[in-house]
C-alpha cells in the first residue's frame, strides 16, 4: 500500500509534537510538511529529542499551495485557523482538526462559547465530530473531522453508554476533572505565571468552561430531556494526564452492577477502553503514553448514587492518538496502526 502524504499545522505545540512523533511510527504515513510560525526554519528535534534521528522536513510557514501535495491535513492550531483552511480544501484532502473549530454543530453556539464568529459556517455540514468508540465508521462520509476535546473524551466515554441505556438520571450529573498543565498549551507558563503552577492545584472556567457545550451537545442525543451537568476543570502540578470524577444518580431499579455490566458489554471489543473491576482506584499513571481510557465504577454511601472514574492521557487519547485513530478508521487501516510504542516519557527541551 502506498503511503499517504501528511501536513501537520501547529507542529510544535504539545499535541503537535506528540502527533508528529506518533506519525513517524505509522507505516502508511509520509510526513510531507511540518508547519509553524515562530519556529520556521528550525528542526523539530529542537522541541523533542526523540525526533533527533528521524528524517523529517524543516518547519515552514503554511501555504495553501501545499494542499495539492497532501492527502491529510492535521491542524493543531489556535481556534479559528482550521476554519480558514477548510474553505480551501481540494477534493483529495481530508482535514482532521484537533482544536474546537468543528466540534459544535451550530455556528451560533461557537460564537456563544468561543467568543468569535465562525469563519466557515457552511463547512460545518461537511464536518463530523468523531470520538471513535462512540461514532465508529460514520466519519468516512466526511471531508472534515472534528476531534473531541480532552476533557470531553474522558467524560463521554464513561457516560454515553449509560445514558443510552437509561441507567442514570439526566438532570444532576456532576463532573470534576483534573488535567496536567500541558492541557492548557505551550503558553501555560505565561498564562499561569502567578499560580505556582508546579506546586498547586487551580480551578478554572468554573461554571462556564467551553467544553460544557461539547459535552451537552453529544449527550443530548441520547437523552429524553435536556442534560443538566455541572463541569469544573482543574490544572494540576503534573505535565500530562486527566482524571475525571463523575457523580451520577441511578434511575429507579438500577444498581452499580447494572452500570458495570453495561460498560463491559459496550466496550468488550474495544482495544483502547478498559473497564476495570468495581471500586478500582484509578491513576493517570495507568494510561500515560497510551491511547487508552480506563473507567472504574465506584460505590457511593448512598445506594441510589454512583461515582465513575475515567482517566486518559490528554495528549494522546485526548489529542494526537485519537486523531490518528480517526485517520485509521477513515482510511481503513487497522485502528491501532501507529499507536503501539514503548512506555516512555515525553522528552521536551
Amino acid at each position: 500500500m502506498s503511503k499517504l502524504n501528511v501536513l501537520v499545522a501547529g507542529s510544535t505545540g504539545y499535541i503537535g509534537i506528540q502527533l508528529v512523533y506518533l506519525l513517524t511510527k505509522h507505516k502508511f504515513i509520509n510526513i510531507k510538511y511540518l508547519c509553524g510560525n515562530s519556529s520556521v526554519g528550525k528542526n523539530i528535534a529542537v522541541y523533542d529529542k526523540r525526533l533527533k534521528n528521524k528524517k523529517l522536513p524543516k518547519i515552514i510557514k503554511f501555504n495553501y499551495k501545499f494542499l495539492k501535495d497532501v492527502d491529510i491535513i492535521f491542524t493543531a492550531l489556535p481556534n479559528g485557523e482550521a476554519q480558514k483552511i477548510s474553505k480551501k480544501l481540494l477534493n483529495n484532502n481530508v482535514l482532521i482538526d484537533l482544536a474546537a473549530d468543528f466540534r459544535l454543530r451550530k455556528s451560533s453556539d461557537y460564537l456563544k462559547w468561543y467568543k468569535q464568529k465562525h469563519q466557515a459556517p457552511n463547512k460545518i455540514k461537511d464536518s463530523f465530530y468523531s470520538l471513535p468508540e462512540l461514532t465508529g465508521k460514520k466519519l468516512r462520509n466526511y471531508q472534515i473531522i472534528g476531534c473531541p476535546g480532552c476533557y470531553p473524551t474522558s467524560i463521554l466515554l464513561a457516560l454515553t453508554p449509560l445514558l443510552k441505556k437509561k441507567l442514570v438520571k439526566e438532570n444532576n450529573i456532576i463532573i470534576d476533572s483534573k488535567s496536567g498543565y500541558s492541557g492548557a498549551g505551550r503558553g501555560v507558563h505565561k498564562k499561569y505565571k502567578n499560580k505556582n503552577l508546579y506546586e498547586s492545584l487551580s480551578a478554572y472556567g468554573v461554571g462556564f468552561h467551553r467544553h460544557n457545550s461539547e459535552i451537552e451537545q453529544f449527550l443530548n442525543k441520547f437523552s429524553n430531556s435536556k442534560i443538566i451537568c455541572t463541569f469544573t476543570p482543574h490544572l494540576t502540578p503534573m505535565f500530562r494526564g486527566i482524571l475525571s470524577t463523575i457523580y451520577v444518580d441511578l434511575n429507579k431499579g438500577r444498581t452499580i452492577n447494572n452500570i458495570y455490566n453495561e460498560l463491559v458489554r459496550f466496550y468488550k471489543d474495544s482495544r483502547f477502553v478498559k473497564v476495570q473491576k468495581i471500586d478500582s482506584m484509578l491513576s493517570t499513571n495507568n494510561v500515560i503514553n497510551t491511547n487508552n481510557c480506563e473507567i472504574s465504577i465506584c460505590k457511593s454511601k448512598y445506594k441510589n448514587k454512583a461515582i465513575i472514574l475515567s482517566t486518559i492521557d490528554n495528549l494522546i487519547k485526548g489529542g494526537a492518538g485519537q486523531a490518528i485513530q480517526n485517520m485509521n478508521i477513515l482510511k481503513n487501516f487497522k485502528e491501532h496502526e501507529g499507536l503501539k510504542w514503548k512506555n516512555y516519557w515525553l522528552l521536551l527541551l
